[in-house]
């Protein structure tokens, strides 16, 4: 009797975690994605990407390559994603055999001149009811763009218009005192 029970407790549990919320799963996997941007880790990102759009960037090892290049780039200069953060999806809706909703994304940039806070919004797009999604910078493109890039978003996604950035000057506040006199 005690090992039915055991099992009956470890049975639910399992289903319990199994019966997660959608929201739960996709700002999961969205935290999964930003953490992999911030490391720089674009195999890991380029896996939450869409796959015709890892195409229209060369495919495979050659859009990670373009990433890795634009991330080497941009550190050459000093600059570095430092955090991104998610806000609660909206609302999910089901549109041609896709589940779609959009969530705000947080992303700070630093560099020796500024720092940089972007607030966004990112599209979700999964193609397995939930299991695992994919994820579009809608404010990467002006809004003609998206449904170019994304023919099959549900006419019910509305985007919020994207912030404006906060942009905080760095200055130089050193003085040389040494003096040559």
């Amino acid at each position: 009797m005690k090992y039915i029970l055991i099992f009956a407790l470890l049975t639910s549990t399992f289903q319990l975690l199994e019966a997660q919320p959608i929201e739960t799963v996709i700002k999961s996997q969205a935290i999964q994605m930003g953490k992999a941007m911030v490391a720089g880790d674009t195999k890991t990102f380029s896996k939450f990407m869409l796959p015709e759009l890892m195409a229209a960037g060369g495919g495979g090892e050659k859009a990670i390559k373009q990433m890795d290049s634009a991330i080497n780039l941009f550190k050459q200069f000093g600059g570095q994603v430092s955090r991104i953060t998610y806000g609660q999806p909206a609302k999910v809706v089901k549109y041609e055999k896709e589940l779609q909703t959009y969530l705000p994304q947080t992303t700070e940039l630093t560099s020796a001149i500024a720092d940089v806070t972007f607030t966004s919004s990112i599209i979700a797009i999964s193609r397995d009811n939930g299991k695992n999604w994919y994820f579009y910078d809608a404010n990467m493109a002006q809004a003609r763009d998206i449904k170019d890039k994304l023919p099959t978003l549900s006419p019910e996604i509305k985007l919020p218009p994207p912030a404006k950035p906060k942009i905080t000057m760095k200055t130089d506040t050193s003085v040389n005192t040494n003096s040559n006199r």
